[in-house]
């Protein structure tokens, strides 16, 4: 086994190495802060972009835009670091800085629906499949390039300040979006405003370059290199020997559960006080920051605390907390942030009855399905209202029902109905439903008055805390998994199929779960499957890694 001789294994890091790791980490900020504005804008951009789809459609589409860069992620991993791990890591970061920068830029200033039609979001998803391919090349680079440069016994606590990027990008997204919101007024925001925080990435990409310039290459890839030992085949060497079994079960092991518990805690959250809790978009943003910038020294902590404990151990009991409480803690989250929904679903609970034969899952991700039975109009504008409510099955062949209480409101078939019948009968039952649903005392918005800022900040904070437990160690885990000459292609590949694919589809999958049910909560069903699932697996078989040493070629 041949070995590198580097000064990873001092005790300390020079001024310089510590400016290396301190620039890398600021690019990738940036680099994240582009990548958030959408998931933080999804709501806006729905009505700019996807105007000509039905508001339910809309939304979930808008997601799927947002998970479009997700899904690319796991290419982009494999295209940047078989160029990592062949060329270095410094001009991979140059390239996918750009890509992203670029992509971002664009954005701000593509023409919406109204103006050129379904070439809008089309485009725009364009734009997310490239920002999601540089980010794929992004975060391996990134991870791999400070975990070289770390002392032996520290790698732990240096990798943990790229982990506190990501939070950092979203916090100061939220910052951006904040301030701009503010200034401008909802109005405006909502009509043209939302573009600045995406033009200003221009201005952050020419600091990101400037940044990535000043890097040295690693200096275990630099010794490698000059001994002519790096890769000649890094996907084959990563994917196609016995290293493959290892990418797999640091895929399902570690990096699925920690991704879960990451979009569960920020994204997820966002998502459910915004449209399933009505709280509005500012208190929602400013809690959501606060508690970010409570729980992000926790990154440092708990990357510190795995070098004298181990990896394993902090994540797998990251997953396992998480699966155990996320019920509890959401219905707190409902209970504090707009109690008035949860009463009225007590005392008047809404049901729809109809024939379960008639209730279709309705995902219309292109918006020319319509939805013309019964029980499909009933639950459609109860998941609109977001109103919780169960079905019971009904006779067959029967016309759906609403009960809300001991109110009563009778819904329609829609099909063969010419547009105008079927738009006279649609405000009719919605004007029958909504009067049902304030009789109820169902909120149309979270009551400022009732909102229990301390403690829904408290829930965030938690939730917020079990991603610094994941997330913080994860990337000395997954370095020290595989040897020099292959690290940033198979590590890339897990990271990016566990965070793009099982994370990034987290919000699609559970807000169309809730949708299907009624259950606002049955979404969280989701990321607990997925991480008791990394928690077994993690723990039977992939081993603790903090004592090995990573200056190994192979």
């Amino acid at each position: 086994m041949s070995t590198i001789t580097a000064n990873t294994k001092e005790g300390t890091l020079s001024q310089g190495h510590k400016k290396v790791i301190f620039a890398s980490s600021l690019g990738t900020v940036f680099e994240w802060y582009d990548f958030y504005l959408y998931g933080s804008l999804a709501a806006i951009i729905a009505k700019q972009f996807f105007s000509g789809l039905n508001d339910t459609s809309a939304f979930i589409f808008a997601l799927l835009a947002f998970a479009a860069g997700f899904a690319v992620r796991p290419f982009g991993a494999i295209v940047f670091g078989r160029l990592g791990d062949m060329i270095g890591r410094k001009y991979t970061f140059l390239v996918t800085i750009v890509i992203m920068g670029l992509s971002t830029f664009l954005v701000g200033i593509l023409p919406n629906y109204a103006s050129i039609g379904f070439a809008a979001p089309a485009i725009l998803i364009v734009l997310r499949l490239l920002q999601g391919l540089a980010l794929g090349g992004e975060y391996g680079g990134a991870a791999t390039y400070v975990a070289e440069h770390a002392p032996h016994g520290k790698r732990g606590l240096y990798t943990s300040f790229i982990q506190t990027t990501a939070t950092i990008g979203l916090f100061l997204s939220l910052l951006v979006i904040l301030g701009v919101r503010t200034y401008l007024g909802t109005e405006a925001f909502e009509a043209w405003g939302w573009r600045i925080p995406f033009l200003l990435s221009i201005v952050l990409l020419g600091v990101s370059v400037w940044i990535r310039m000043q890097l040295n290459e690693s200096p275990l890839f630099q010794q490698m290199k000059a001994e002519g030992k790096q890769s000649k085949a890094p996907i084959t060497e990563s994917f196609f020997t016995k290293n493959g079994k290892i990418v797999l079960l640091a895929l399902l092991g570690a990096t699925a559960g920690q991704a879960v518990v990451w979009y569960a805690g920020q994204f997820y959250a966002m998502y459910f006080l915004t449209q399933s809790l009505k709280v509005d978009a500012t208190t929602t943003w400013l809690l959501i920051a606060a508690a970010l910038a409570i729980g992000t020294p926790f990154f440092i902590f708990f990357g510190w605390l795995s070098d004298k404990i181990g990896r394993k151990k902090i994540i797998m009991a990251g997953c396992l907390i998480a699966a155990i409480t996320y019920f509890p803690l959401f219905k707190a989250l409902t209970h504090y942030a707009n109690p008035a929904i949860a009463e009225a679903s007590a005392n008047a609970p809404a049901v729809v009855h109809a024939d379960p034969r008639t209730c279709s899952f309705q995902f219309d991700p292109v918006g020319k399905k319509v939805f013309t039975n019964s029980c499909d109009i009933a639950t459609a504008a109860l998941a609109k209202a977001g109103v919780p409510y169960t079905i019971q099955a009904a006779p067959a062949g029967s016309l759906a029902r609403v009960t809300v209480g001991d109110v009563e409101v009778q819904s329609f078939e829609g099909a063969g109905l010419a547009k105008e019948d079927s738009k006279a009968k649609t405000d009719a039952f919605g004007a029958e439903l909504k009067k049902a649903l304030v009789a109820g005392n169902y909120p149309e918005k979270a009551d400022p008055e009732r909102i229990n800022k301390p403690m829904v900040l408290l829930i965030l904070v938690v939730l917020v805390l079990y991603v610094t437990m994941v997330y913080g160690p994860i990337a000395a885990w997954l370095v020290e998994l595989f040897p020099t000459r292959i690290r940033y292609t198979s590590m890339s590949l897990p990271y990016h199929i566990g965070n793009g694919w099982f994370g990034g589809f987290l919000p699609t999958i559970a807000f169309a779960l809730v949708a299907a049910t009624g259950n606002m909560y049955y979404g969280l069903w989701y990321p607990i499957i997925i991480a008791l699932m990394t928690f077994v697996i993690g723990s039977l078989f992939l081993r603790e890694t903090k004592d090995v040493d990573i200056t190994t070629y192979d």
